[in-house]
């Protein structure tokens, strides 16, 4: 590949070796194909119709330059427009399709966008709910076609020799080191802040990227891409994708991933840890149904996956593995296509259960760490051996720096590193200083150099006795535990640590069944005297591995999972932990009202 130093260079690499399904799409029911030559032929048309409307790169300055907004989910035309944005030097500033009007209004306003894309009627519905108090915005445009709304279509016209040479002219004026996004973070810690990201950002971490994928044996380029594109995760991987000769199958909804793998039959995907737990998830409930031989093959196969390791080179364990593979793993991966080899993730820790299991299965877990601000990946683990070991995030991706804090804080510099939070100087001098940036995240690089993650500098808490106490490895290790759904441990300026626990009303229900425990509600469920005997159990196994102040005294079971919807977490599928805090302040003050005991204890 030649030296490209702007993400829309991917353009001129894939024109080229064009293909004739570059990007794939459902409409109607049925998938439909974009090829190398269509998706060009957009993205200058579209260009063009942004400068007709006035868009354009001002005095060249992120300030100066004209801001498109676009919420949707991820989709051709997703790209095809940050292309056209990029080409002419105005600033994309995406959103989470999710995100509720009040932050649309804060950021459309911040960011003074002046027109905004949208997939469907009701992101055009919450866009013109806010549009009159956002005086910059001149007009919204849908990719459905929607009553009462102007559909993108309308833009596109035969692009004449004026507008063509116009935007080749614009474009060769374009810089690495402009800023080409604005991302806003999802709001883990208070109000979404935008990271201003380079064209030099992404394109560095992307390049980078690049080669980690290069090992990975595929016969054909192909991959599956569901999670928002507004997302730098999946954005930088996108454009992986686009550099390297892949072509990209987009997911329907995340209700229809499974069958669009099918249909897609991918290589490679990236996901957050909570899907892969649901497709876990779903192979138990399919597993629990099996009866006689089928079923304890079955169990048996799960453990043999659980005590995979990466250099077990034990000629008894690869018999098993073998037999293990044949009789169910090799199901596993033709339920999704067939052909997946890799499965990248980030966002948030992957339980070093999942990844072995689904590793054993021949779908290799290549866990990655990184922020937004980072654009993203600071280190990843490889496809090959050598570069991959459960419980780290990996070796340091090329060209990336780190070092440890005298706090344990995790600070990274390189190319990847932001510009800036967008109109916050201050909040910028914060956490860039002398071209580190402090990640606020606290890790250790072992004696291989590989990153491992213990905790966010942020969520460690202080109990009233004046011990610290890092929340993250105790959730990590007990989800471990496949009755434990969602963890989040508080005791922060309280007598103790204590925590909220959703159990996994998946593998629960089936155990209660099996034990003669009747239940009509979840609520229900949690009560019985049974059920919490069971969680003491766990949480008793797992307390002697922290120390005295960092184990679970009490527990409290919720009915209900949390979710993106209900508030808890984040578009990412992080916890809001001051969300929770607050949402479950009575079943907090509960465990800790009267005295507590030395023996933990579950409260309902």
């Amino acid at each position: 590949m030649e030296k490209a130093t702007r993400l829309f260079d991917c353009i001129a690499a894939q024109a080229k070796e064009p293909k004739a399904d570059l990007l794939n799409a459902k409409v109607n029911g049925a998938w439909k194909s974009y090829s190398t030559v269509e998706v060009h032929d957009m993205i200058y048309e579209l260009a063009a119709a942004l400068l007709d409307l006035g868009v354009s790169q001002g005095d060249g300055t992120t300030e100066g330059r004209d801001k498109i907004g676009l919420i949707s989910n991820g989709r051709p035309e997703w790209l095809i427009t940050d292309l056209a944005v990029q080409l002419i030097g105005a600033v994309l500033v995406p959103l989470y399709p999710n995100t509720n009007t009040k932050e649309i209004e804060q950021i459309l306003k911040e960011a003074e966008v002046k027109y905004v894309f949208v997939s469907n009627k009701d992101l055009c519905d919450k866009v013109n709910e806010v549009h009159i108090n956002v005086p910059s915005l001149k007009a919204i445009f849908t990719f459905d076609e929607v009553d009462g709304c102007t559909n993108w279509t309308k833009l596109f016209k035969p692009l004449q020799e004026v507008f063509s040479q116009k935007i080749i002219a614009i474009s060769n004026t374009i810089k690495e080191d402009d800023v080409t996004t604005i991302i806003y973070t999802s709001g883990t810690t208070g109000r979404p802040k935008g990271v201003m990201l380079t064209h030099k950002n992404i394109l560095s971490n992307a390049i980078a990227s690049g080669d980690v994928l290069a090992q990975i044996p595929i016969a054909e380029k192909r991959a599956l891409s569901f999670l928002p594109m507004n997302h730098i995760f999946e954005k930088m991987c996108t454009y992986i994708y686009l550099f390297f000769g892949f072509s990209i199958h987009y997911a329907e909804s995340m209700d229809t991933i499974g069958i669009n793998m099918k249909e897609a039959k991918p290589y490679i995907f990236t996901a957050v840890p909570r899907l892969l737990e649901k497709v876990f998830e779903k192979i138990m409930i399919e597993g629990q149904k099996l009866t006689g031989i089928k079923r304890k093959i079955f169990l048996w196969s799960i453990k043999v996956a659980e005590q995979f390791e990466i250099n077990n080179t034990s000629a008894g364990y690869k018999i098993k593995l073998a037999i293990a593979d044949k009789l169910v793993y090799s199901k596993w991966r033709n339920a999704i296509g067939g052909n997946v080899k890799a499965i990248v993730i980030g966002s948030s820790a992957c339980p070093i259960k999942l990844e072995k299991i689904f590793t054993a299965a021949g779908m290799v877990v290549l866990e990655g760490y990184g922020l937004t601000e980072t654009s993203p990946v600071i280190a990843v683990n490889y496809y090959d051996k050598k570069g991959r070991k459960f419980g780290t995030v990996g070796p340091l991706l090329g060209g990336v720096q780190v070092k440890i804090a005298d706090d344990g804080e995790i600070l990274c510099k390189g190319p990847n590193v932001m510009a800036g939070y967008y109109k916050n100087p201050e909040l910028t001098a914060e956490v860039l200083q002398d071209g580190w940036f402090y990640t606020g995240d606290i890790g250790v690089l072992d004696q291989d150099g590989f990153l491992k993650i213990t905790d966010r500098k942020k969520e460690i808490f202080k109990t009233s006795g004046g011990k610290y106490v890092a929340p993250l490895p105790i959730e990590n290790k007990m989800k471990e535990n496949h009755f434990i759904e969602q963890m989040m441990v508080v005791g922060a300026e309280r007598k103790f640590t204590a925590a909220l626990i959703v159990p996994s009303y998946t593998n629960l229900k089936p155990w209660c069944k099996q034990n003669d425990i009747s239940f009509s509600s979840n609520k229900q469920l949690i009560e019985d005297s049974r059920v919490i005997a069971l969680y003491q159990t766990i949480v008793d196994a797992f307390n002697p591995e922290f120390n005295h102040v960092e184990q679970v005294k009490k527990v409290t079971l919720l009915a209900d999972e949390w979710s993106i919807d209900s508030g808890e977490l984040t578009p990412t599928g992080k916890m809001k932990r001051k969300v929770i805090t607050e949402k479950y302040k009575a079943e907090i003050d509960k465990m800790y009202a009267g005295q507590i005991s030395e023996n933990p204890s579950l409260v309902n």
